[in-house]
């Protein structure tokens, strides 16, 4: 059987690339890319605490949270749509003179 600390370990590092990546990049399609990585990170979490305590809430939980992500990425590519079609382009930072 494999520790947790494995398990632990594996979603730091999931978690610090989303985190990277919603730090660093411009584009809206990444920016929801690691955002999915860090829910995913959050998965991992969640299901290794549910196999090493024995019950099954975590892995309820992670199935509530792919839901979350699915009507995130559906109302993400919604808006991402919208960027493209006012801006050509779906760099965030010409997002802000959309404002009034």
């Amino acid at each position: 059987m494999v520790p947790p600390q494995w398990y632990l370990l594996l979603s730091a590092a999931v978690f610090c690339i989303g985190l990277f990546g919603i730090l660093t990049r411009r584009n809206a399609l990444l920016f929801l890319m690691s955002v999915e990585l860090m829910l995913n990170a959050a998965n991992i979490n969640l299901v290794a605490f549910s196999v090493f305590w024995g019950n099954v809430t975590g892995q309820a939980f992670s199935l509530f949270t792919m839901a979350l992500a699915a009507a995130e990425v559906a109302v993400g590519i919604g808006i991402i749509l919208v960027l493209y079609r006012n801006f050509k382009d779906v760099d965030v930072t010409k997002a802000t003179t959309m404002r009034w």
